[in-house]
């Protein structure tokens, strides 16, 4: 494995729960790292080391399977957003991405709509799990519900670190947040073929991490067009800032930029992600922070071709309608045309 890029700082989570001095000093380093970068590596989360290999080996044997069989549990089954698709079928900035994934939400009912329904409330509803790795349910909601514990701690957190009351971000996930996984692999990709992993984008939701394998490829902007590498770091997790956070903060904190560049040919890369957004109907407020910090808040930086919207749920089905066009026009045709 390798070291950490010197661009990306390096955060020990366990001290957030030592003295209170190096309390502040853990606040004072998470406020840095989310205003100056957007990205940290997070070592001594709480994860359990086993928990994460046996993830990281059941992907393995999922994307092992037959085609048939990943393509039982297709996402183009899913009103949700909820499944498997193939490399090149999900779309960033109007280009494939070169990955084959895998995409779970919180396992829940499906809300009951009508004509007076808000679209995104579709998002919501049970995942596909693959008949021929049963033990993949249980593992992966063990996961989802000990990186829901652990984020949500994270993000009381990132209050204090604004100094903003430790609970102020409680309202915005309340009870059903609104949690994401994707099991992702990177095939190998020969020179010239092009090297879009995945294209150049921001995350939407209040905070993601990444368990990265062994194989290089995660790419972070830290200035326009300045491109670092975040390096696999052995037991830690990739934490990125979200466009919730840069909303709720006018702009104080950063979603950054980032992309993954396919490996050479004779490899891949496996990348489990998780995602910890609000409620689907919530509304993001402006939180008022302290005068010291609201003076260097930047505004956010809402991109014309991927405008942001303070309705949680819409902002999110946005990304979804624009990331899978076939769900899209499968479900959503009264919403995209």
């Amino acid at each position: 494995m390798s070291q950490p890029s010197t661009n990306i700082p390096l955060i020990d989570f366990s001290q957030f729960s030592a003295s209170p001095q190096q309390r502040e000093a853990f606040l004072s380093e998470l406020r840095y790292a989310a205003r100056e970068i957007g990205f940290f590596y997070l070592k001594n989360h709480g994860i359990d080391k086993t928990l994460l290999s046996d993830v990281q080996n059941a992907s393995r044997q999922f994307f092992a399977l037959p085609e048939e069989e990943k393509l039982a549990v297709a996402m183009i089954n899913s009103s949700h957003f909820r499944g498997y698709n193939r490399a090149a079928s999900e779309i960033t900035r109007g280009q494939p991405d070169w990955r084959e994934q895998f995409d779970l939400g919180a396992e829940r009912a499906k809300l009951p709509i009508d004509d007076n329904t808000p679209a995104w409330a579709r998002l919501q509803g049970p995942n596909q799990w693959p008949e021929a790795l049963p033990e993949l349910r249980p593992l992966l909601l063990r996961w989802q519900r000990e990186m829901t514990a652990m984020s949500l701690r994270l993000l009381r957190a990132f209050a204090l670190a604004l100094k903003l009351p430790e609970e102020a971000f409680d309202p915005l996930y309340g009870e059903k947040p609104n949690e994401h996984i994707k099991l992702i692999r990177y095939p190998g990709r020969p020179e010239g073929e092009g090297n879009q992993g995945v294209g150049a984008h921001k995350d939407s939701g209040f905070l993601s991490f990444l368990l990265q394998d062994e194989q290089r490829g995660l790419q972070v902007e830290v200035e326009k067009d300045q491109w670092v590498e975040a390096l696999p770091v052995p037991d830690t997790l990739v934490v990125n800032i979200g466009e919730l956070l840069e909303l709720a903060t006018n702009g104080y904190l950063r979603a950054t930029v980032h992309r993954v560049v396919s490996p050479p040919a004779a490899g891949e890369r496996l990348s489990l992600a998780f995602f910890l957004g609000a409620q689907l109907d919530a509304v993001v407020p402006l939180f008022p922070l302290p005068p010291e910090l609201a003076k260097e808040a930047r505004g956010e930086a809402s991109d014309p071709l991927n405008p942001l919207f303070r309705d949680v749920g819409f902002n999110y089905l946005k990304g979804r309608l624009r990331s899978h066009p076939d769900v899209a026009q499968r479900y959503y045709a009264d919403v995209t045309r």
